[in-house]
């Protein structure tokens, strides 16, 4: 499903215009993307959390030559998979 197809899905079930579906799911991943960079989890319970996890500066190999390189460090965006999300997952 992409962001278009998804856009659709919201309309239909909470019965409003697709432009208006559209502007607050933007309005939620801008809100979302803002709280994550400032470092704060965003739960939203039964569904997951969004966050930050920093890593480590580490070695890795250049897959054309085999020479090994130094990768730096950098904060990445993470997302954990809620209970209730999972369960549904495993059925």
């Amino acid at each position: 499903m992409n962001k278009e197809e998804l856009i659709s899905e919201i309309s239909k079930k909470a019965k409003v215009s697709k432009k208006e579906a559209s502007l607050v799911l933007s309005a939620a991943m801008e809100s979302i993307q803002k709280s994550v960079k400032k470092g704060n989890k965003v739960t939203l319970v039964g569904f997951g959390t969004f966050s930050s996890k920093k890593r480590a500066a580490r070695m890795g190999r250049n897959p054309q030559t085999g020479k090994a390189i130094k990768i730096a460090a950098k904060t990445v965006p993470s997302f954990s998979a809620g209970k209730s999300f999972k369960a549904l997952l495993s059925k």
